[in-house]
């Protein structure tokens, strides 16, 4: 958070860090690194990142010796990272990256079928002092589990935030419509509409599928991060909301 008083919150998918398939696929998370520091974002909200994955690590000589959460946090930032998906070589889930103190995290288990392992990461910081929710969500890629994960995610809100207290909801919501921000906007969660910033896919983006969504706190601006670089880097790009607390 700036002198003004700005908090800067950002979402992406980041591909597990590589781009392609087969042998000719390329390593992503050394440059992903450079792009989470030009974000300067006080919050940085990320899926599917990598804890572990055995055969990626054998394929590139420069694969992180650390979890890539922890890789991807600049100095200074905490790194908080909960597993949503268990494969043959590895894992992969939420993180979130935070440049203020994180006082306690959780993670609940949102898979809809056996076909996609999905969930959230719900982690509580100190901004000056003062406690900000933050709930990091990958929503399912078929629309009906779309709807019951957004069903499950309200109760859940319901039942684990302060209703007193400001609440960001961040994430890739696989969503090409409105059904799913007209249910969280019943539980006060809206976003900046002035304008639609689309994030994927990177090379020419055409729909918005990352969202970031806020109660409590005031959305002043939100962009996208545009050039080749940033289109290499994932599928998605990255979206950066600033607020007022």
């Amino acid at each position: 958070m700036d002198k003004n008083g700005v908090f800067r919150v950002a979402t992406w998918n980041i591909h597990k860090g590589v781009r392609g398939v087969g042998p000719t696929r390329r390593l992503e998370i050394l440059d992903i690194g450079h792009g989470v520091e030009q974000l300067d974002a006080d919050v940085i909200c990320l899926q599917e990142v990598r804890k572990l994955h055995r055969r990626e690590e054998l394929h590139f000589t420069r694969w992180p010796a650390m979890p890539q959460a922890d890789f991807l946090a600049p100095e200074g930032y905490e790194a908080v990272y909960r597993t949503n998906a268990y494969t043959k070589h590895g894992e992969h889930g939420n993180a979130l990256l935070s440049r203020w103190p994180v006082l306690t995290h959780q993670h609940e288990d949102m898979s809809d079928h056996r076909f996609e392992q999905r969930g959230l990461l719900h982690v509580e910081i100190a901004v000056n002092g003062h406690p900000v929710h933050v709930i990091v969500v990958h929503l399912g890629l078929i629309p009906g589990s779309r709807v019951r994960q957004t069903e499950q995610l309200r109760r859940y809100i319901a039942r684990e935030v302060n209703p007193g207290l400001p609440l960001v909801v961040a994430g890739d919501f696989n969503d090409w419509g409105d059904t799913l921000r007209r249910a969280l906007r019943h539980d006060g969660l809206l976003e900046l509409e002035s304008a639609r910033h689309p994030t994927f896919p990177s090379r020419l983006p055409l729909v918005q599928l990352d969202h970031i969504y806020a109660r409590g706190l005031t959305a002043v601006s939100a962009q996208v991060p545009r050039g080749r670089a940033w289109a290499r880097m994932s599928d998605h790009l990255p979206l950066l909301t600033e607020f007022r607390l």
